[in-house]
């Protein structure tokens, strides 16, 4: 009895180091991403000398100083009559440009509650700038 057992060749694809190499890849990324978005945050802004160009009719300026100190077109009012007074600039005209002038030390919640009241009355736009130094 002669028995010849057949041979087949198997034509199979290790995907063993192919997953192993993706997976390596794949933490590599992971580790690095935070380093990349950590080294892009680190921004320093330009000063800008422009010229406004939108007509000055249009805009309210409010500048916030750092000591608390509420001015609205150069008008020292306090926060609680702040309301009272962009009702009376702003007028019927809903097109005005609320343009926020704050001091770089000023608290960020001082800033937003200019701006609460003035998108409560219906600002058409709100702008924030920083105080240049006279």
């Amino acid at each position: 009895m002669n028995t010849h057992k057949k041979r087949t060749v198997m034509a199979e694809i290790n995907m063993v180091p192919f997953i192993d190499i993706t997976l390596i890849l794949l933490i590599i990324f992971m580790v690095m991403s935070p380093l990349l978005v950590q080294m892009q945050l680190t921004v320093d802004l330009p000063k800008s000398n422009a010229i406004n160009t939108q007509a000055e009719d249009d805009v309210i300026r409010i500048e916030v100083q750092k000591n608390g100190t509420i001015s609205v077109m150069n008008k020292k009012i306090a926060l609680k009559n702040l309301e009272r007074e962009l009702i009376l600039r702003m007028g019927k005209a809903s097109k005005k440009t609320i343009l926020v002038q704050a001091d770089k030390e000023v608290p960020i919640q001082q800033v937003v509650d200019v701006f609460d009241v003035a998108k409560k009355l219906g600002a058409a736009k709100l702008g924030i700038g920083v105080l240049s130094k006279n």
